[in-house]
């Protein structure tokens, strides 16, 4: 170690990032990979190297923000077991000249955590955004222990993590649409298919001294489990007999269905209060479908889904939700009587698509899903590698 400029220990991690300048990233059921390569200099009495993975929520910058729901260490060398290195250690089994140490972790699907009770959850995905205060955060450790007296070093790298979930099929009329490239079929015909809310009744004043009374169904396509990249398609029906406020409420621009994604997150004393943060990440949009009369009007909408919307997902103390929301109506001139949230529907946002046909986008290309540039992703497979040094 007398020069200092020059380096001695070396991290390589072979994962499917997008470059070797991107974080290393793994997917469900990946293992990682990675090779040691050390310069030893005689006299650094080297006693062993470990590789540690660590999984944490991180909340703030005190102890009690950090919540680690994962931690594995493996040997990868110690000075009274078998070396890997294809080269030799000098005597007394001490390291010394140049060595390569291979390595690999497995990643489990799920870890074991007690959150006021003991339960079992699935690994979260990698969550990192500027406007969020709560990040999930994997990192690789490499730990090279010395003797008593003498100080450790560390290699550290972060990397990314992205679980497999899959939703389950649709309904076999919704797969013979997607398969045929035909229209879809409706609740009427494919209530399989559908989950359609009891109609709620939309009351209001038009232009300040109409009364109106519109009765609204609508219905969300089942499973209420979407892959992202893919749409989440809708249908309506309004009722009633005020034909100009038909028509009002169903112009397209008047319908509010968003994809309302929910953060939840708290520190690890239990005591500590979960904090939400609430974001539109999706927004339907809609066009007249067949089955119009006087008294009644049939839209058909979907919401697009960005390729990069982080999947649901759940680890005591960090959870993303999805949740489906009819919002009022946004109607030049009218009123509602109460301006709340009229549906709202629990969804879950996947990362795989469901065995089958793939969902068919039936909404003009220039209604492209919400843009989400403030994420980190890693999503494109194909084999990199990271390089890590300690120089000194």
């Amino acid at each position: 170690m007398s020069n200092k400029d020059k380096p001695w220990a070396t991290l390589k991690v072979f994962s499917s990032a997008k470059s070797a300048k991107s974080l290393p990233t793994f997917y469900e059921k990946e293992t990682i990979n990675g090779v040691v390569e050390l310069e030893v200099e005689r006299g650094d009495s080297i006693q062993a190297v470990n590789a540690t993975v660590t999984g944490r929520v991180i909340t703030g910058a005190g102890m009690d923000d950090v919540c680690s729901f994962l931690n594995i260490t493996i040997p990868v060398w110690t000075k009274n077991g078998n070396s890997r290195s294809p080269s030799p250690a000098s005597e007394n089994n001490k390291l010394c000249g140049r060595h390569t140490f291979p390595f690999s972790i497995v990643l489990p699907r799920t870890v074991s955590l007690t959150v006021r009770e003991p339960k079992t959850f699935r690994l979260p995905e990698t969550f990192l955004e500027r406007h969020t205060p709560a990040t999930v955060q994997y990192d690789l450790i490499i730990t090279i222990s010395r003797g008593k007296m003498r100080s450790d070093s560390h290699i550290k790298t972060a990397f990314g993590y992205v679980p497999s979930s899959r939703p389950d099929a649709p309904s076999v009329l919704r797969q013979a649409s997607y398969s045929e490239n035909l229209p879809l079929m409706g609740p009427d015909v494919d209530p399989e298919g559908w989950r359609t809310h009891d109609p709620v009744v939309i009351r209001g004043i038009m232009f300040k001294t109409r009364p109106v009374q519109i009765e609204c169904t609508i219905s969300f396509s089942k499973p209420l489990s979407y892959t992202r990249g893919s749409v989440i398609p809708c249908m309506m029906r309004l009722e009633g007999s005020d034909e100009s406020a038909l028509d009002a409420l169903s112009a397209p621009s008047s319908i509010a269905v968003s994809l309302r994604r929910q953060v939840r997150y708290s520190s690890k004393g239990l005591s500590s209060k979960q904090k939400e943060q609430f974001e539109d990440v999706g927004i339907a949009v809609w066009w007249s479908t067949a089955g119009s009369t006087s008294h009644r009007r049939c839209l058909e909408g979907e919401i697009r889904l960005a390729k990069d919307l982080k999947a649901s997902s759940d680890v005591g103390h960090f959870c993303i939700s999805y949740h489906i929301v009819l919002n009022p109506f946004d109607v030049a001139g009218f009123t509602h009587l109460k301006p709340e949230p009229l549906v709202m529907d629990s969804v879950s946002i996947m990362t795989m698509h469901a065995k089958g046909p793939r969902p068919l986008a039936y909404s003009p290309p220039a209604y492209g899903p919400i843009s989400r540039q403030m994420n980190d992703t890693f999503s494109v497979m194909r084999q990199m590698t990271l390089t890590t040094t300690v120089i000194g």
